[in-house]
């Protein structure tokens, strides 16, 4: 498989570079960083139960977009790689349907998180009762800790779910919750294979991500204006706007990676 899984990375990282998804992915990493800059913005005054929020509520919807726009991009990878046509108007066409529902598979991670967040509220609103508040959140300090700690796990799942999904769904033409459980427990079945493919999957991503925000975080330590959280706001959008242009190329390998992944998984599985 070692063999297969390095042609399938050379392959995924060829096409990386089409015109045609580049414009289909980065309207959608725009929106994405919109939403990230925003909530940054928020959460400068926020306290810290809506600094919580703020730091896991962006990563899901975004999470939730890009598995949208997932969809389309595997399928047109799937017709790159058979050297056929491409039309994006057409492949978004035959998969609104598909799209729709891949949406839908947010909600109930959504769900599961905020459900954690209002939890998280009332030992928050616990520590702030007068006289035996204090006494309150040491004693219950345990509490936010798990509640945290199963926020990262829901992230994780996130990840498993933005990585292996979408293949399944484009490539089956079929979306339901059902295929969601039986993605997640063959990663329990197989976790090597499958944490393996992510990684490499997530490691042009890593890269381009820790060059984008070193440089970003230097940008904004000698130029930028700290005085005015509008004046940062608006500095960290322009920013973000060729940030997401030189991010598209990698995240395009990652769903070209994805796609490869679900074909290397279906023919281990049917050795």
């Amino acid at each position: 498989m070692l063999q297969d899984a390095e042609a399938s990375f050379n392959r995924a990282l060829k096409y990386s570079y089409t015109r045609k998804k580049f414009f289909l992915l980065f309207p959608a990493l725009v929106v994405c960083g919109l939403l990230i800059v925003l909530s940054h913005t928020f959460w400068l005054a926020a306290n810290p139960w809506v600094r919580a929020s703020l730091t896991f509520v962006p990563a899901f919807l975004c999470n939730g977009i890009l598995m949208i726009v997932g969809v389309p991009l595997i399928r047109l990878y799937h017709d790159e790689i058979k050297e056929k046509k491409l039309s994006v108007n057409n492949t978004l066409r035959q998969s609104w349907k598909l799209m729709g529902g891949i949406a839908s598979l947010i909600v109930p991670i959504m769900t599961a998180y905020l459900v954690l967040w209002f939890i998280l509220g009332i030992f928050y609103l616990l520590k702030h009762i007068p006289s035996v508040g204090e006494t309150l959140g040491i004693v219950l300090s345990f509490g936010p800790f798990l509640l945290i700690l199963g926020s990262f796990f829901i992230s994780i799942v996130n990840l498993l779910l933005l990585f292996f999904m979408p293949p399944v769904v484009a490539l089956k033409s079929t979306v339901r919750w059902e295929l969601a459980e039986e993605v997640l427990l063959k990663i329990c079945e197989q976790p090597y294979v499958h944490l393996k493919l992510l990684v490499l999957g997530l490691l042009p991503l890593i890269i381009t991500v820790g060059f984008l925000v070193f440089a970003a975080t230097l940008t904004g330590m000698a130029l930028f204006v700290m005085e005015r959280t509008w004046a940062i706001t608006l500095q960290w959008f322009i920013i973000m706007i060729p940030f997401a242009a030189l991010l598209t190329p990698a995240m395009l390998f990652f769903f070209n990676f994805a796609a490869e992944s679900f074909v290397l998984l279906q023919r281990r599985a049917k050795k």
